[in-house]
């Protein structure tokens, strides 16, 4: 990766977020309360918006995000980590909150971040997200298709036809409310982490 290519990608992400993705960013994180894991934290766009965290906590992989973030100006206590989703550095029950935005599209593998999202936090956290997906127009979904192998090249991995919403439903997350927006290319999803009922269900039906 170019190591211009976190400025790149602030200034081609400023119109759309100038448009609609600050306001719903900030209505969705304004929801995180107590300790909050951040997942892909990039350059730190969230930084400002968490307004009602006792602390945060942000993952994100790519060095060269992860530097561009520590410029960001905010007032709560965040702390920062070079690490990725699937294998996360803290104990089981740690959270209150956790937040992705426009991450899971990028995930190596969304289904072992899903599970230490779920390990993590506590049973009743809340677990925020906002992604772009697959669309369910048969065309320009197949465009999306078409155009992810290059994609996926051009942007740090990002999978333009992820359908992170039945990643979740598969999961043993429960969610609380979705909204779609730009015709269902944007989707912001409350989750609640319910795994206090999910594991006496799962210890009831071993042997």
């Amino acid at each position: 990766m170019s190591k211009w290519f976190p400025w790149l990608y602030d200034m081609a992400m400023k119109p759309l977020e100038q448009l609609k993705l600050t306001k719903r960013r900030k209505l969705l994180i304004n929801n995180a309360t107590g300790r909050v894991l951040e997942i892909g934290s990039g350059t730190g766009v969230n930084f400002p918006y968490y307004t009602n965290a006792i602390r945060v906590d942000a993952i994100e992989p790519n060095s060269l995000m992860r530097d561009r973030s520590h410029k960001r100006k905010y007032t709560t206590t965040i702390q920062t980590y070079l690490v990725g989703a699937e294998k996360l550095p803290f104990a089981d029950n740690t959270f209150d909150s956790v937040v992705g935005t426009l991450v899971f599209c990028t995930i190596p593998e969304p289904t072992k971040a899903l599970e230490e999202i779920q390990r993590v936090s506590k049973s009743g956290a809340k677990i925020l997200l906002l992604e772009h997906v697959r669309l369910n127009n048969k065309f320009l979904g197949e465009i999306q298709d078409i155009a992810t192998p290059v994609w996926k090249r051009l942007c740090d991995g990002c999978h333009l036809n992820r359908n992170t919403e039945a990643l979740i439903k598969n999961s043993r997350l429960s969610i609380l409310k979705k909204e779609s927006f730009y015709r269902g290319l944007f989707i912001t999803i409350q989750c609640l982490n319910n795994k206090s009922s999910t594991d006496k269900a799962h210890d009831k039906l071993m042997p």
